[in-house]
Formats: C-alpha cells, sequence, structure tokens
C-alpha cells in the first residue's frame, strides 16, 4: 500500500491533536508525519505511532520542502486562506477544517457518507472543505430522509462546545468554573471569548459575516 507525507497545520492545538490520534486508530498508511505550527509552537513535540515528530513552523515553503501531499488544516480561517493554496501548489491535497472555503464554488464541500463522488471535485483548487461539526453529524441524518421526500428547508439550533474555539476555549472554562466555585467569578475577565462562557451560553461562534449570522 502506498504511504503518504501527511502535514498537519495546527498540530499542536485540539483539533491537531485528535487528528493524530484518528489517523493512528485507523491505521492511515502514512510515511512521514510533518506536524506544523506557528514559531511560538515550532520545536515541540508530538508522538504518533510510537515516534516523536518535531513540530516545525508553518510558512509558504514547507509543504514543497516536505514533499507533503495531504495537508490537513485545522488552524483557523486565516492561516487556511493563506496557507492552504501554497499547500496546493505544492501538489498537496487539501483537507480543511475550518469555515473560510465551505462557501467557495469551486471547493467541494464533502461529508463521504453523503456525497463522496463530489470529492473528485478537489482538483479544482486542490481543496476539500468539509462542514462544521453538528451540520456532519445533521446531514448524515438528513440525507435518507432528503432521498424519500425532497427536503426544501430545515431550521436548526445548534448549541457547541467551548472545545470549538480550541484549548484556549476549554481552558477559559476550567478557569471561569473554577473561579466560580471559589466566588471569584465577578473577577474574571474574558479572553478567548467575548462574555462570560461559565453557566452561560452566547450566540457567538467564529466571526460574524456580512449578514450577522455567525
Amino acid at each position: 500500500m502506498k504511504k503518504y507525507n501527511v502535514a498537519i497545520v495546527g498540530a499542536t492545538g485540539a483539533v491537531g491533536e485528535e487528528l493524530c490520534r484518528v489517523l493512528e486508530e485507523v491505521d492511515f498508511p502514512v510515511n512521514n508525519l510533518v506536524p506544523l505550527a506557528s514559531s511560538k509552537s515550532a520545536g515541540l513535540e508530538v508522538e504518533f505511532k510510537d515516534k516523536t515528530y518535531k513540530v516545525l513552523e508553518l510558512t509558504e515553503k514547507a509543504f514543497e520542502e516536505n514533499d507533503v501531499e495531504i495537508a490537513f488544516f485545522s488552524a483557523g480561517g486565516d492561516i487556511s486562506a493563506h496557507y492552504a493554496p501554497f499547500a496546493a501548489e505544492a501538489g498537496a491535497v487539501v483537507i480543511d477544517n475550518t469555515s473560510h472555503f465551505r462557501m467557495d464554488p469551486d471547493v467541494p464541500l464533502v461529508v463521504p457518507e453523503c456525497n463522496p463522488d463530489d470529492i473528485d471535485q478537489w482538483q479544482n483548487r486542490g481543496i476539500i472543505a468539509n462542514p462544521n461539526c453538528s451540520t456532519i453529524q445533521m446531514v448524515q441524518v438528513l440525507k435518507p430522509l432528503d432521498d424519500l421526500f425532497n427536503i426544501t428547508r430545515v431550521d436548526v439550533a445548534t448549541y457547541q462546545a467551548v472545545s470549538g474555539a480550541g484549548k484556549s476555549g476549554m481552558e477559559e472554562l476550567v478557569n471561569q468554573m473554577q473561579d466560580f466555585f471559589a466566588f471569584k467569578l465577578d473577577q474574571c475577565e474574558p479572553k478567548t471569548f467575548a462574555h462570560q462562557i461559565a453557566l452561560n451560553v452566547i450566540p457567538h461562534i467564529d466571526v460574524f459575516m456580512d449578514n450577522d449570522y455567525t
């Protein structure tokens, strides 16, 4: 079986760490793992299949220099917007986990259980996008219903975990809950979120668009 040089952009984040675990769990044929992150995380180490890999700094040339064939992006929309085209130009198949390319008409938005044939469109830009986590689960349920009844509209409300904001979001929730039980929550200043997240729900995920949706 052919093995691939696989890059993970955002390797030290919560999603990047989970990607490593999943690739190992399914025994994906990885020839060389290329963990990429910002300069402040470069030099850290990640474990994969009983081997240690040093985190490299994400640069425009990192994909070409490391012969990357598949690149997973999970470091935020701005990072994907800038660096994913360089990965594609270097010959890598980009699988983007952010919101940046989801509505791009030239980039296939794929949930394999629902529209696997659309993966072939990756050659348009060299990029495959995937939906938000709640959407992926939802469309797998809706797909057989749509096949039978031709659904025209779905109204959805989701309540999503702080893990969507990465490690900083999870740490902020833990710290604020500790402050709550220490009767210090009124002294807590939000950093990752715009408002207190402990014991709270806020209508804000990612960035606000022109139509005021987020």
